[in-house]
């Protein structure tokens, strides 16, 4: 096994590179096996233990050094090494033990400093090395006995890595196996969605271990590790109280340098709604990095996504008894385009009929074929009420809410071009008709007052005849009123589905006319006009109809009044 058992090799753990003597473990037997089962001791000591995974920290430019012991020739060794933010130079080397250290020599210890010169006076074998940010791997299904030595260097940041060393590697297998093809497919691609498939893990189909599937979405690049996701999560903080070179610290204040912990890596991160990784840290913004357990399921679609964006892909199968990792092939993909929107050129002077879809936006553009000095849009909506912004020349202008009829006059400018945007309602689709015009006197959309319902008078009510009132306006404009027998079923939601202010009296069958005028005044208080509706019914609803017509033809519906007759007179 890799363990230390003779005191020889405990006081090997006085020989770290670059830093003061570290602790080691306890003479006491006892003792010492029950700390080499807890593997937090191990975050503090430069002892590797066998079939565990150890979390370190490593300064920049300063090395540090493991030992283990392969105490028999011909044994199975297996040596993972996992980076987590920044690439590692690492080598592993093995020499000789000294006759006394293979646990047969009996009698008092050695003095210290002759134990030293025969562990270091000669230079170990290298077996390998690697320089890189890759998950590396040294197995030998037939190693020799010996001291081994594991030299670790960063050269580029303060980081902190993942080792896990075994002389068992055919029954541990504590990391998750790929599949045949470790590839992730991207099967669907949209504007805001993808969806991702891939080939369980035989950990999970053949051997029955506990797993479970981490995708992590980011816009940067592919991850090599779990361990470099969280490392990349806790980025901001990880850093802020590493220790100084040298000196001792508890290995329960790894969490607060990035490591994860134990007892909460395993559980499922959200990513759709509200994502929260790692400790809470409200001073700084979070990285646009995004990990989320799935479980088991090998297909998943993740939503909410920018349009037209790249974004990375990475898969880690998680074994929920160990906590460890492994990361499939990663993948990126590109979100759909948004539907480009088709810009309609408004004509001067000329009505152009709008329809959007619910929650929909149009497009408009007006440019003045000649200079102006002011310009001049009219809009009715025929149905809910409308966003509308104009923009001349990309700086915004406007930005109302439109219901009913609305003109809206701007200053010109020399050349100048005009983009309107009409944002339709979330209730349902929406109409309008928009008129642009450089010449203040062309007004297609007739003058209407403040307020276009129509007054019923009770009192005046009869078996055959209602009475009824509406608003005008200085203008003098032809007013036309319809009416149309109704069910006594017929109510307010039904009518609200018939408020399409834009239908003219020309959709109105003849026999519904009841008559036209014309009508203003010049005094507004006083633009108020009555008419009395003969030849109805007793005891039948009706529905009653005011369009106003203006000058250029175009008209626009009055709100609609459901009335009664009386049925006993």
């Amino acid at each position: 096994m890799l363990l230390l058992h003779c005191p020889l090799l405990l006081l090997l753990l006085l020989l770290p590179l670059g830093s003061r003597p570290q602790k080691f473990p306890t003479r006491d037997e006892e003792l010492f096996q029950m700390q080499i089962r807890d593997k937090a001791f191990f975050h503090d000591s430069s002892v590797i233990p066998d079939g565990a995974e150890i979390s370190s920290y490593l300064f920049r430019d300063t090395p540090k050094r493991y030992f283990f012991v392969v105490e028999e020739d011909n044994t199975p060794l297996a040596v993972t090494v996992t980076p987590c933010d920044a690439p590692l130079e690492w080598k592993l080397s093995v020499q000789e033990l000294p006759e006394e250290a293979s646990g047969e020599g009996s009698g008092d210890p050695e003095p210290l400093e002759q134990q030293k010169q025969q562990i270091t006076s000669e230079e170990g074998t290298e077996l390998f090395s690697y320089k890189g940010n890759d998950v590396e791997y040294f197995v030998s299904s037939s190693s020799p006995s010996g001291l081994y030595q594991l030299d670790l260097l960063s050269t580029e940041k303060d980081t902190h890595f993942k080792v896990y060393a075994t002389t068992t590697p055919e029954s541990d297998q504590p990391y998750p196996e790929l599949p045949y093809d470790p590839r992730i497919d991207v099967t669907s691609l949209g504007r805001t969605t993808v969806t991702l498939a891939w080939k369980p893990s035989p950990t999970a189909s053949l051997l029955k271990q506990p797993i479970q599937y981490c995708i992590v979405i980011n816009k940067e690049h592919n991850f090599k590790s779990l361990c470099a996701v969280e490392a990349k999560l806790s980025s901001d903080d990880a850093f802020m109280m590493a220790p100084k070179p040298g000196l001792d610290f508890s290995p329960f204040d790894f969490a607060h340098f990035g490591f994860p912990v134990d007892n909460n890596s395993g559980k499922e991160r959200g990513f759709l709604k509200s994502p929260k990784f790692g400790r809470p840290t409200p001073s700084k913004p979070r990285v646009d990095l995004h990990k989320v357990c799935i479980g088991n399921k090998n297909i998943f679609t993740v939503s909410d996504l920018k349009p037209d964006t790249q974004y990375y892909f990475d898969m880690f199968a998680v074994n929920t008894n160990t906590n460890m990792s492994t990361a499939y092939v990663g993948t990126f993909a590109r979100t759909k385009e948004e539907a480009k929107q088709k810009t309609v050129e408004l004509k001067d002077g000329k009505v152009t009929d709008v329809f959007i879809k619910r929650k929909g936006a149009k497009f408009l553009r007006f440019a003045p074929v000649s200079s102006h000095q002011k310009v001049t849009f009219s809009l009715h909506s025929c149905l809910d009420a409308v966003q509308v912004q104009v923009r001349r020349d990309g700086k915004l202008l406007l930005s109302q809410s439109v219901e009913g009829v609305r003109q809206f006059q701007l200053r010109g400018k020399a050349k100048a071009k005009y983009l309107i945007r009409l944002k339709g309602s979330k209730r349902g689709a929406s109409m309008l008709k928009v008129l642009a015009t450089t010449r203040p006197n062309k007004q297609s959309f007739p003058s209407l007052p403040e307020d276009t319902r129509i007054k019923a008078f009770d009192k005046l009510r009869t078996c055959s005849s209602v009475t009824v009132a509406w608003l005008g306006t200085q203008e003098r404009n032809k007013f036309c009123i319809y009416k149309r027998e109704v069910d006594d079923s017929y109510n307010e939601e039904q009518k609200k589905r018939e408020q399409n202010q834009c239908l003219g009296p020309d959709t109105r069958k003849k026999s519904e006319k009841v008559l036209c005028k014309y009508f203003h005044s010049q005094n507004i208080q006083k633009a108020v006009t009555t008419e009395t509706i003969r030849g109805l019914q007793p005891g039948k609803s009706y529905l009653l109809d005011v369009y106003v017509i203006g000058h250029g033809g175009h008209s626009v519906k009055y709100q609609s009044k459901l009335v009664k007759t009386r049925k006993f007179c």
